[in-house]
């Protein structure tokens, strides 16, 4: 890993490693998507709103086969992972911070007969440990906020894709319009001083020489998703105490009470990006 990491990526390293973080990811959103969800049932559960987006993603994949190498950046429990290899057959390498969610992802990968097509790698993408060239596939959800190092972050898997390899992705993201400053509450609780927007990364990506595939604006379930875990946690308080710290649940409704609200004032974006290496 880098030495010079941003102190972003360390703060979500000791955050996902914490027995609250783990306990919250487990209980309330499933243990295994744990990322941004879809929401056009009404009803549906957080953890299958945030398997939704992980099959609407992987439906715009159109040249994933056995032998295609994949990286998912950030890849949390490894539940994108492993459904890229029950629907692909291809082996699916996992690239993330934290030790807590990496035992996690192998101990679901053996338990669900996978441990042969996903692997587990502790370690940064902003310093991705491949070589230059050799991946076909990038995927990564809902995590390259977490760095303060953004272009070093799309520099980084402009070297290790192949040409005619594809990224896509999805970030919470500040819309194009956002006004400056709005956003503090948002930057505060995760070390950052400004989130990506559509525009960023069309722009930085077409700077390193990609061609987008495809957008799919969906901030409206940006909003429904944290709005749906902050009643869900305000719901449930009583039992997960005993699992979950006071401080820790406190912090977490405020700070969803951040997102929904600026998501409610048009400040943010969300969706899934599709772009391919010249």
């Amino acid at each position: 890993m880098a030495a010079s990491r941003s102190a972003a990526e360390a703060t979500a390293e000791n955050y996902y490693d914490s027995d609250d973080a783990d306990n919250f990811y487990e209980k309330v959103w499933g243990g295994e998507d744990i990322h941004i969800g879809i929401y056009d049932d009404p009803e549906i559960s957080i953890r299958d709103a945030s398997h939704k987006t992980v099959a609407l993603m992987a439906s715009q994949l159109r040249n994933v086969i056995t032998d295609t190498r994949v990286m998912d950046l950030g890849a949390g429990y490894g539940g994108s992972a492993r459904y890229l290899a029950r629907t692909f057959g291809c082996k699916v390498a996992c690239l993330n911070v934290s030790d807590r969610q990496n035992l996690r992802n192998r101990m679901l990968n053996k338990a669900q007969g996978l441990d042969d097509k996903v692997s587990v790698i502790h370690g940064s993408f902003e310093d991705i440990p491949e070589v230059n060239g050799s991946l076909d596939l990038i995927w990564s959800q809902d995590a390259f906020l977490h760095s303060g190092k953004r272009r070093l972050v799309l520099e980084e898997i402009t070297r290790v894709l192949k040409p005619g390899g594809e990224l896509i992705f999805t970030d919470p993201m500040q819309a194009d319009d956002c006004p400056p400053g709005v956003l503090q509450p948002v930057y505060d609780r995760l070390e950052l001083d400004s989130i990506g927007s559509f525009a960023w990364y069309r722009s930085q990506l077409g700077r390193l020489g990609f061609e987008e595939i495809g957008c799919t604006p969906m901030v409206q379930h940006l909003r429904s998703h944290y709005a749906r875990v902050g009643d869900e946690l305000s719901r449930r308080r009583r039992d997960l105490t005993g699992d979950i710290s006071e401080d820790y649940l406190d912090r977490m409704i405020a700070g969803l009470d951040n997102w929904v609200k600026a998501a409610d004032n048009g400040y943010l974006n969300w969706g899934i990006l599709h772009f391919r290496r010249r």
